[in-house]
C-alpha cells in the first residue's frame, strides 16, 4: 500500500492511496475519507462508484461528500473506474476501455486479462481497506453516479446482505437496452445475453429486488435521458413493490453540480441505515 496523498478535511483525513491489484493485474488507486471517529475504533462505509470518464478523483473533488460523512461519522470510498496503465487495453472512444470499466468481469479479449471490475469492488478492495483502514465490514452501504449508479444497484442487487442499503444518481437504468450498455456488455461479456442480465438494474428489479432502502435522484433535464432509461427501472420497481424512493429532480442535468445538490440528502439516507 502506497499512500499517495492526505488531507485533514472536517476533522477527518481524505487520503488517496495505490496498491498493486492481484485481480486487475495492475496498480489500482482508490481514495478514502476517514472521520475523526475512526480514532476510536471502526465506523461504517459508503461506496461512492464513479461514472464514465471518471477515476477516483473526480466525486472526491467535486461531490461534496467528506462533510456530509464527517457529520455522521461513516468513512466513503472513492474506487477507480477501471484498471489503467500501459498494459491495459483500452479504445479511443470515451464509454469502453480505461475509465469506462462498466463493474463487470470481462470475459472477452482483449478486456479479459485486466477488466475485473466486478471483482474488484466485491472481493478485493474491501479486503484491502478492511486490513489497513478503521472501517466496519459489516456496516456497508453503496452509491454511484451514472455508470457508478449502474454498478452500485447491480451490486446491490446481487450480493444480498452485503450492504444496508442502496442509492443512486442518474444511473443507467437499463443498459441491455441502450446504447450505453450493449455495446460495452458486448465487447466486454460477448454476445450472449443471457450473460448481461445481473448487470441490468431493471432486469435484477423484476427479478428479486434489493433487500433494503433504495434512493434514486434523476435530473429531468438530463442530456442523456434517452440513454439512462430511468422510466423502465422505475416501471420495475413499482411492479416488484420496492422499498424505495425514485425522485425527478426538475432543472437539473447529468453534472456534479446536480450531484452535490443532493449529495446531503443521499449521505442522510445511508447513515440512518447504517446505524440503525
Amino acid at each position: 500500500m502506497e499512500t499517495l496523498s492526505e488531507n485533514a478535511a472536517f476533522g477527518g483525513v481524505q487520503g488517496v492511496y495505490r496498491h498493486a491489484s492481484d485481480t486487475c493485474q495492475c496498480d489500482m488507486t482508490f481514495g478514502l475519507f476517514l472521520p475523526e471517529e475512526a480514532n476510536d475504533g471502526p465506523v461504517p462505509v459508503l461506496w461512492y462508484l464513479s461514472g464514465l470518464t471518471c477515476t477516483h478523483e473526480n466525486a472526491m473533488t467535486k461531490a461534496g461528500a467528506q462533510v456530509w460523512a464527517a457529520e455522521h461519522g461513516i468513512a466513503l470510498v472513492f474506487p477507480d473506474t477501471s484498471p489503467r496503465g500501459p498494459g491495459v487495453a483500452d479504445d479511443e472512444a470515451y464509454d469502453l476501455g480505461q475509465g469506462a470499466g462498466f463493474y463487470v468481469n470481462a470475459t472477452e479479449g482483449p478486456w479479459a486479462p485486466h477488466f475485473r471490475m466486478w471483482d474488484y469492488i466485491a472481493e478485493e478492495l474491501p479486503r484491502v481497506i478492511d486490513a489497513d483502514f478503521a472501517i466496519d465490514p459489516e456496516r456497508q452501504a453503496v452509491t454511484g453516479h451514472s455508470m457508478g449508479g449502474h454498478g452500485a444497484l447491480t451490486l446491490a442487487m446481487n450480493l444480498p446482505g452485503r450492504f444496508r442499503s442502496v442509492s443512486a444518481f442518474a444511473p443507467i437504468a437499463n443498459p441491455t437496452a441502450s446504447d450505453w450498455g450493449r455495446k460495452q456488455l458486448t465487447a466486454y461479456l460477448g454476445e450472449d445475453e443471457a450473460a448481461w442480465a445481473r448487470h441490468d438494474a431493471t432486469l435484477m428489479m423484476r427479478a428479486g429486488g434489493f433487500d433494503g432502502p433504495i434512493l434514486i435522484d434523476q435530473g429531468a433535464n438530463d442530456q442523456f435521458l434517452d440513454l439512462l432509461k430511468p422510466e423502465a427501472l422505475a416501471q420495475a420497481i413499482a411492479g416488484h413493490r420496492q422499498e424505495a424512493t425514485f425522485r425527478m429532480q426538475k432543472g437539473y442535468d447529468h453534472s456534479y453540480f446536480f450531484v452535490s445538490s443532493f449529495m446531503e440528502d443521499h449521505v442522510a439516507f445511508h447513515a440512518d441505515a447504517l446505524w440503525r
